[in-house]
């Protein structure tokens, strides 16, 4: 099996409703993506995928949906005063966790026919999630 990755950074906002830890504060993160795609064949470019195709696919929806977003469980008090300020916020139905952001990361990107392998969400330098789908 072949695999290419490719890194995305971006920035984004969040807090941890039900969490007994400071994350439950509203606090940002400069996060780094790693889309890795894979196939068992390499195309006619002998390729498994064009790096210029995973960043014109994935970073274009991650730069237009959630960077730079507060990223926010629907149910969050925070949604509706952030909205009234016009400020910009991504609902999740989940508490937006590094692993439920590497999931919607993932999800996107299946959802553009990629064959992802896995998604890992690098919330800190030393701290990252995986989300594989298997």
């Amino acid at each position: 099996m072949y695999s290419v990755t490719r890194r995305i950074e971006f920035c984004y906002g969040h807090r941890l409703l039900d969490h007994d830890g400071v994350c439950r504060h509203p606090h940002g993160h400069n996060a780094v993506a790693e889309i890795e795609v894979w196939s068992r064949e390499l195309d006619r470019r002998s390729m498994v995928c064009d790096f210029g195709d995973i960043k014109r696919i994935v970073k274009g929806w991650i730069d237009e949906a959630i960077d730079h977003k507060m990223i926010l469980r629907r149910d969050d008090p925070l949604v509706t005063s952030l909205r009234d300020l016009g400020e910009p916020v991504f609902l999740v139905d989940n508490n937006p966790t590094a692993e439920s952001i590497a999931k919607i990361i993932f999800d996107y990107a299946v959802s553009q026919n990629l064959p992802v392998q896995a998604v890992r969400l690098w919330e800190t330098p030393s701290s990252c999630a995986t989300y594989s789908g298997t």
